[in-house]
């Protein structure tokens, strides 16, 4: 079966796209913008797909990330995958944006994988291999992440490398590694999860309650 497969992500300021045909990464583009996630996700999937020479229809598949991240951006990127897969009627897979940061970080294992949360917080875990977690997907304080003497890996350990200490890249999550950890538990018949967004608290935006009453001042009250 030819594979193709669209991978993206906007679970952290970069907006990552990449396409994948099988056997490596044939087009990618990044941009790093926190605010402009829905402006900048569609024009980067068109300019993958142009520059690689393929059509939306070309596609077999589509990997998100799934965060954790913050609410506004993430649901862009799994608001358009959902999109996306029905349009086209091709599956939609899920992965967690940690994991493509460990898949991307030049470190042997173990060590710890961590994207900023806000907050003053990160999203972590821990990784026996840039492939295998060891741990769930966890927020926390970083004086109280369990790093030990582990190297601790990506954006959120270089914005805390005062705290963590041996602290590595990538400075952000790569679409490229996503896709080519996609693929390669597609191949294996491993397990990926649906296009969900993972958010470990509530997000900031909160709906507005019932308006309080305001008590009209009467002519014996002045």
């Amino acid at each position: 079966m030819v594979v193709l497969l669209l991978a993206f992500d906007t679970a952290t300021p970069a907006v990552t796209v990449a396409l994948h045909d099988g056997d490596s990464v044939v087009a990618e583009a990044s941009t790093v913008d926190a605010r402009r996630h829905g402006e900048l996700l569609v024009p980067g999937i068109h300019d993958v797909l142009g520059r690689a020479g393929a059509r939306p229809a070309d596609l077999t598949g589509i990997a998100v990330g799934v965060g954790p991240g913050p609410y506004t951006g993430l649901r862009v990127g799994l608001a358009t995958a959902q999109a996306l897969g029905g349009t086209l009627g091709i599956p939609a897979y899920g992965l967690f944006t940690l994991d493509a940061v460990a898949c991307d970080a030049d470190l042997p294992g173990p060590f710890l994988a961590a994207t900023d949360a806000r907050r003053k917080e990160v999203f972590w875990a821990r990784y026996d291999t840039p492939l295998a977690r060891s741990t769930d997907v966890a927020v926390n304080l970083p004086a109280d992440v369990p790093a030990g003497d582990l190297p601790v890996a990506g954006p959120g350990a270089l914005m805390y490398a005062d705290v963590f200490g041996d602290v590595h890249g990538p400075a952000h999550p790569s679409a490229a590694a996503l896709a080519r950890l996609a693929v390669r538990r597609l191949a294996e018949g491993g397990e990926l999860l649906p296009p969900h967004p993972v958010y470990l608290r509530r997000p900031d935006a909160r709906v507005p309650g019932k308006p309080k009453k305001v008590r009209t001042a009467r002519m014996s009250d002045t």
